[in-house]
């Protein structure tokens, strides 16, 4: 065990990943920034997708520099961008067909999201409601499009959360055009990351697919409680102060990505499974149970309807 390690649960240790390749979406800032640092850290390839250029850029180089300084030596590509917008499913698609021309992926983070909701009702590209189609809809399509192109035994993590048991599920709704709120926004789109990716898993194994789907839940991690990386968080002095104040149920999101990158790489972890922190809020991954709206097959099986049909979609497992 490292020394690290032997001071505490972070930052957990990861296995080995030279040869590997993943994609991490959102991987610009916050856990997804981190999540992908420390899978290039282990030696793997990643490509960073994003909707700013400039700021995939600012976050490759904040990755470099990391590893040049702890002295590694990264392999030739090791960190590469994409610019994807998750919003538009025009964005994605567009994104698949460059990546199917390059190595086949071990791993799927489907990171990108928005936390901090629009007070107003918002529509993407598409005409869909925008957090749930940034949230969800457009990694459907992403996972549709790519999942003929990953390695046997390859992972796909979705980023869940605490609202996911904080808020009910209208599958009839999810386009909240009855009525908006900021909060059912966000909490029925994660809810929904969590339906799709059990569903996944689901119809994996049924056409006898190595290829897996687990849920990583970050509990509660915020920007004032994560390292400063210039370019990528650089929270005031303010936020960070408000922040400390909340030490007690709250990490960084450094420390939130280790549970992304536990169900990603561990040998332990598996498809269905739900990872969390140990303390719910914060601490060391440790499986979780999700609730059983995430987990219901008639639930799973409406909503891949229902994101077929809003994506233009044709998700078809195992043929």
């Amino acid at each position: 065990m490292s020394r690290a390690a032997r001071r505490g649960w972070y930052p957990l240790e990861l296995p080995a990943l030279a040869g590997r390749r993943y994609l991490v979406t959102g991987a610009n800032a916050g856990l997804g920034f981190f999540t992908a640092a420390r899978l290039a850290g282990a030696g793997a390839q990643v490509v960073l997708s994003g909707r700013s250029p400039e700021r995939l850029e600012a976050a490759m180089a904040a990755i470099r520099g990391a590893m040049a300084a702890r002295s590694l030596s990264p392999v030739e590509g090791a960190v590469e961008p994409i610019v994807i917008d998750q919003a538009s499913i025009d964005s994605v698609r567009a994104g698949v067909a460059r990546l199917r021309h390059r190595p086949a992926f071990d791993g799927i983070v489907t990171n990108a999201g928005m936390v901090h909701t629009p007070g107003d009702r918002l529509e993407s590209p598409d005409g869909n409601e925008l957090v749930l189609a940034t949230n969800v809809l457009g990694h459907f399509a992403l996972v549709a499009g790519l999942l003929p192109h990953l390695a046997p035994g390859a992972r796909i993590v979705a980023l869940g959360s605490l609202s996911s048991r904080l808020s009910t599920f209208r599958i009839n709704e999810l386009q909240l055009e009855r009525r908006y709120d900021f909060w059912r926004a966000y909490a029925q789109s994660k809810i929904a990351a969590q339906v799709f990716a059990f569903e996944l898993d689901r119809r994996l194994r049924a056409a006898g697919s190595s290829v897996s789907s687990l849920v990583a839940h970050p509990g509660y991690s915020i920007s004032g409680r994560t390292p400063r990386v210039p370019g990528v968080n650089e929270p005031s002095a303010g936020g960070r102060f408000a922040d400390a104040l909340q030490a007690a149920w709250a990490q960084g999101k450094h420390r939130g990505a280790e549970v992304t990158l536990h169900a990603l790489t561990a040998p332990e972890a598996h498809g269905g499974e739900f990872w969390g922190p140990r303390w719910s809020t914060k601490g060391a991954p440790t499986l979780h149970t999700p609730t059983r709206t995430s987990t219901d097959p008639a639930i799973g099986t409406a909503f891949w309807a229902f994101a077929e049909d809003a994506t233009g979609t044709t998700f078809t497992v195992g043929v």
